[in-house]
């Protein structure tokens, strides 16, 4: 029992160790924004995008939606569980009225389950509606990608919990871009990626700003 316990112990530790690591390696990134806060401050009462390199490299987000007020917060590389640790910092401070959240790719790859994606989608949802009661959120779909194609079934769980969170909160959209980005043979359309195989091409950013554009007219 008492080795039991130590493992218990270490292993709880081991997580927390990489939950610190992790919020370490993007704190200059975090910081980085609240620089730029200080000297611009972002819009108030606008839509932020938040999340991964998916949204960090939508680099013609604002030309994509000219009619929209609108700002990005996307981070290369993050988890859910990274957004969910700054999100006091680079979410809620900033009482956003929609929220664009997209995340949960990494997750998958690093070998987090499903299950473990979607429980972190709730707390965000959850959170936001505890400090930003009125605001929206538009939770995207985990895209397909060929680099990642081995793990579609479990995206595509993941995204089966999102149309369920969606469905159950009027406040909270679940949109498809999933579907939109695979070909006639059910594979992903190699055309909406760079040369990784991961990151999206310009084609597809057009692909999500049609997907988008009626939730945020």
């Amino acid at each position: 029992m008492r080795q039991l316990v130590g493992y218990v112990l270490l292993l709880t530790g081991v997580i927390m160790t990489i939950g610190a690591q992790a919020a370490n390696y993007f704190e200059n990134d975090i910081r980085a924004f609240e620089a730029a806060d200080r000297t611009n401050p972002p819009p108030t009462n606008a839509v932020l995008f938040i999340g991964s390199s998916t949204i960090r490299l939508w680099d013609t987000v604002q030309a994509d939606f000219p009619d929209v007020v609108l700002f990005n917060r996307g981070f290369g590389g993050a988890t859910c569980p990274d957004v969910l640790h700054f999100m006091d910092r680079i979410v809620i401070p900033y009482r956003p009225r929609t929220i664009v959240f997209y995340d949960g790719d990494n997750d998958l790859a690093h070998g987090r389950s499903p299950a473990q994606v979607v429980r972190d989608i709730r707390e965000f949802v959850a959170r936001v509606r505890d400090k930003l009661p009125a605001t929206k959120i538009i939770l995207l779909f985990i895209k397909p990608s060929p680099q990642r194609w081995g793990l579609a079934e479990k995206a595509r769980a993941v995204n089966a919990e999102i149309r369920a969170i969606a469905d159950a909160d009027p406040r909270v959209e679940g949109v498809d871009v999933f579907t939109p980005m695979l070909g006639e043979n059910g594979l992903p359309r190699p055309e909406l990626y760079i040369e990784d195989g991961l990151h999206m091409s310009p084609a597809a950013y057009q692909i999500w700003r049609e997907v988008l554009k009626p939730y945020l007219e």
